[in-house]
């Protein structure tokens, strides 16, 4: 059993985030009454450090300050110590990072921020060394000048306070923001995004690349609208460098969180459930869009990895599995030449190794990256090798790789099941039970949504983070969004309507908690939240889309399918209240813009009136999930009481499609063929 020397209040928490500091010599606490009172009552600054358990630098600074008995004295003395949890707390989070990016110009984390006892903002930064370096200030300095400016200083200091917090209170205001909406925003924030496009390495932007799911998820329907070929070859080009580069694990499935040069093949190693949750959606898109064979098994290859490492005995998903192990950045998934050698064989090796790209100088520190350098149709005629021979070596030599791989010390796993994250993944399996015929994926999207409705939420009301047997802190905007999205994907993939019903209930929820009467949009937090020193308003797509994106784009979605006009009432305003930004600012309202596109695309109202399990109906069904028609509602049953089933008779007592745009429908039909016709809106006989 491991002595511990030192142990704090974070001991009693759930979050392995705030867990692995609870034996730090600093006198941590969790955000929450009894540090805020303590902080007045001894007049003592906030010194308040916010991070995640995948974060690589916030380790790094935990290992060399927070673990550092001398810099844990001068924290103890002169301030109190707050610990928290960006994925349990994104309100805070929200706040301060804001704060940091303001008066610093950029933002990150571990964040680093020092707050008056009201918990208002006077000095910010994100990781400090020890002692100064890298042309930074070291966090012994910062810790004496600060504490003395705070002596010293005072009034100074709460001057700076204030005016930090007066432009805090300004984010919400969306200057120049407001604008009618039409297809010129569309086809305006395409040009732009298309303008800043990576032709060699595909992407956009410089170095560090993080995979832009969004923004491709955008372009697909860019194309799909216009017939521009730039847009779907920025797709393709992107999605194949980085299905080939090492931001992908290449034995294992799923993405890594950013790749820290420009040719996706180095990146930060950890692994997080929204990525994958929004990448396997864009490839699956992709797959529908092009029927290239790659993006399927990528799109699957993920899942399955979700299923095998990231989903617990009760159907959630956990949060992220951490870049380093055995204390050491992407040692599970690096790779000497000669292990190869030994494990393979040296004949197959040498394919092996000359397919992922590994050399005996290695790609990084002196070891490999699997990556792809030439896809494998130009590998085989390169190297005179059959490619389905190829193929099959290849297949066969993975399996072996990643069994190897399986004996070594795993990252470790925040097995926190976040409500938010969990809806992103909730909607990318039930879209690919049905693209993917995959009854496995069904029943881990119900068995999820079950999971969430049961345990986290509390007197109809969702809570935020569930660990341990605990459910805890209030749900945010993008925890209800998220999940309404997700039970109507649910729904189209299950057609039980209690999925629906749920929708409508937590969007009831949403309405009256989050919306600002007084403005357009939804807050982060609910009215009865806790007092924080700003009540944010999010907009803007990040990591992950914003509350207030999905939000616009779930209500529409639901809007088709029950008919209620209460939600685009809600939604359409959301979507005014950016337009103006949207066309300037693509990158940060990617996923807006696929809701704008979905509301001015006369999105299909698809009803199939018959019974889902009859093969009939599943013909029709499978019709329109295996196109890519990104503007769609489904539903199907018989006898529903669901708006758009309502009053629409089977013909001749076969199953019957009805497709509709803007609630008037063509007619029926009742063979795939002429469903088809339907939906390509070319109609015969």
């Amino acid at each position: 059993m491991t002595e511990h020397k030192f142990t704090n209040a974070l001991v009693n928490e759930t979050s392995p985030y705030l867990l692995q500091h609870a034996h730090n010599p600093v006198q941590w606490y969790p955000w929450g009454e009894e540090a805020l009172a303590r902080a007045k009552k001894e007049d003592k600054p906030i010194l308040l450090s916010i991070g995640y358990s995948a974060c690589h630098w916030c380790h790094v600074m935990e290992k060399e300050s927070f673990e550092d008995e001398e810099i844990a004295k001068l924290m103890n003395e002169s301030f109190i110590n707050i610990k928290v949890d960006r994925e349990e707390r994104p309100d805070l989070d929200s706040i301060y990072m804001t704060a940091v990016q303001l008066t610093t110009g950029s933002g990150g984390w571990p964040m680093t921020v020092f707050l008056t006892p009201d918990g208002i903002p006077f000095y910010c930064g994100t990781y400090f060394p020890r002692e100064d370096r890298y042309g930074m200030p070291g966090f012994r300095r910062i810790l004496l000048n600060v504490a003395q400016a705070y002596r010293d200083k005072k009034s100074s200091v709460i001057g700076d306070a204030a005016g930090i917090v007066a432009e805090l209170r300004k984010s919400n205001r969306m200057e120049g923001a407001q604008s009618d909406l039409n297809a010129g925003i569309l086809d305006a924030a395409a040009s732009s995004l298309a303008a800043n496009y990576d032709s060699v390495n595909g992407g956009f932007g410089r170095a560090p690349k993080f995979p832009p799911s969004m923004a491709l998820s955008f372009l697909m329907r860019s194309y799909k609208r216009t017939g521009r070929q730039e847009y779907l070859d920025i797709v393709n080009h992107t999605l194949e460098r980085m299905a080939y580069g090492g931001i992908y694990d290449q034995l294992g499935g799923g993405f890594h969180r950013y790749s820290v040069d420009a040719r996706w093949l180095v990146p930060h190693f950890e692994k997080m459930l929204y990525d994958n949750a929004l990448l396997s959606r864009a490839y699956l898109d992709a797959y529908l869009l092009t029927r290239n064979e790659l993006y399927r098994r990528i799109s699957q290859e993920t899942l399955d990895y979700v299923l095998r490492e990231m989903t617990s005995e009760d159907g959630g998903f956990y949060s992220s599995q951490d870049a380093d192990s055995e204390g050491k950045e992407g040692a599970f998934f690096l790779w000497q030449a000669g292990e190869l050698e030994s494990i393979l064989g040296e004949g197959d090796a040498g394919l092996f190794s000359r397919y992922y790209g590994i050399t005996r100088e290695g790609n990084f520190e002196g070891q490999n990256i699997l990556n792809v350098p030439v896809p494998a149709s130009k590998f085989s005629r390169l190297n005179n090798v059959d490619e389905r021979q190829l193929s099959d070596i290849i297949e066969r030599k993975r399996k072996l790789l990643f069994d190897t791989r399986e004996s070594r010390v795993k990252p470790a796993r925040d097995e926190k099941v976040l409500t938010s994250w969990n809806g992103l993944m909730l909607r990318s399996f039930s879209e690919a039970a049905n693209v993917l015929d995959r009854e496995d994926y069904r029943l881990a999207a119900t068995r999820n949504a079950t999971f969430l409705l049961s345990n986290l939420r509390r007197n109809g009301k969702l809570l935020r983070s569930f660990k341990d047997g605990r459910a805890r802190f209030n749900a945010y905007l993008e925890d209800y969004a998220f999940l309404i999205d997700g039970l109507i994907s649910l729904y189209e993939a299950t057609f039980d309507l209690l999925w629906i019903r749920e929708a409508e209930n937590l969007a009831e929820v949403m309405l009256s908690g989050f919306w600002d009467s007084q403005g357009k949009g939804f807050y982060f937090t609910s009215e009865d939240h806790e007092s924080l020193i700003h009540r944010p308003k999010e907009f803007y797509d990040s990591a992950t889309p914003s509350g207030n994106s999905v939000a616009a784009g779930a209500l529409l979605r639901l809007w088709k399918l029950t008919g209620d006009d209460r939600w685009p009432q809600h939604a359409v305003p959301i979507l005014e209240s950016v337009a103006g930004l949207m066309p300037r600012h693509p990158s940060t309202f990617p996923h807006m813009l696929c809701a704008l596109d979905f509301y001015l695309g006369q999105p299909k109202e698809i009803a199939i009136i018959g019974d889902p399990g009859d093969s009939k109906a599943r013909d029709l069904l499978e019709e329109i999930f295996h196109i890519y028609l990104p503007n769609k509602v489904v539903a199907c049953g018989i006898d529903s009481d669901l708006f758009l089933l309502k009053d629409r008779p089977q013909i001749s007592g076969l199953a019957t499609a009805y497709v509709c745009q803007n609630f008037t429908c063509s007619f029926p039909a009742t063979t795939p063929r002429h469903l088809a016709e339907r939906l390509r809106g070319t109609e015969s006989d």
